[in-house]
């Protein structure tokens, strides 16, 4: 049986996991197709302005393209609405998914750091941003701004999924003291939706692109396999 949506994916790719986080979410049925970024078929090309993931492919066989968008349509579209129904909190949810969009950004200053001292400029980066978010964080409910899970939510999973490997390789002070964000990554991780939003293989696929970058990280996370390798 066919569904009427599409989502085009590529392994990695946080901004394809908000969408599979709120299809999931929303129980609504779709195909799941990945690509390889480095070797884009010829059909991706021709339907992606950008040459970028996600695309969804809709109803009528129409592409959407950019992720803010296609979160925006899915929620308008299919069940009840995920967004605040105040305007300017409305306006607020749709400015803080930008800003998760900026510290992804960061992350991958992060770990395309040449050096340690680059490494460390970044990390510290990372660090302001997130001690602003600490402010803007519902204190004592369990998502963004309560109880309620949202698509600024939806944002921020695959943010904190990053952390989870990055900091099996070394300690990083980005989210040290920062406990309503710290309980805010652990409730989002727990969710089913975040978790089944990626392959059972993320980990070891994040590794391995990592492996390839000729950075700081690239050489923490050699030194890791080296001392765990030599413990066994």
């Amino acid at each position: 049986m066919t569904t009427p949506l599409t989502l085009v994916s590529h392994t990695l790719c946080p901004y394809v996991q908000r969408a599979a986080i709120l299809l999931d979410e929303k129980n609504q049925a779709f195909e799941r197709i990945y690509i390889d970024l480095a070797n884009k078929p010829a059909w991706f090309k021709r339907v992606s302005p950008l040459g970028k993931v996600p695309l969804l492919k809709i109803a009528d066989g129409s592409y959407l393209f950019e992720s803010a968008p296609i979160l925006e349509y899915l929620d308008e579209t299919i069940g009840v609405p995920f967004h605040p129904q105040d305007p300017a909190e409305r306006a607020r949810h749709r400015a803080y998914i930008e800003y998760a969009s900026q510290i992804l950004n960061a992350i991958g200053t992060l770990y395309n750091a040449k050096d340690q001292e680059a490494f460390r400029s970044a990390e510290a980066n990372l660090r302001s941003k997130f001690e602003h978010l600490e402010t803007a964080l519902s204190p004592d409910a369990p998502f963004f701004s309560g109880k309620d899970f949202s698509l600024v939510d939806c944002a921020f999973a695959p943010v904190f999924r990053y952390f989870d490997v990055f900091e099996s390789l070394t300690h990083l002070t980005v989210l040290d003291d920062l406990k309503t964000t710290k309980n805010w990554r652990a409730k989002l991780s727990s969710r089913p939706s975040v978790q089944r939003a990626v392959k059972d293989t993320y980990a070891e696929d994040l590794k391995h692109f990592l492996h390839k970058r000729d950075s700081w990280m690239s050489e923490l996370l050699r030194a890791h396999e080296t001392a765990t390798a030599a413990a066994e």
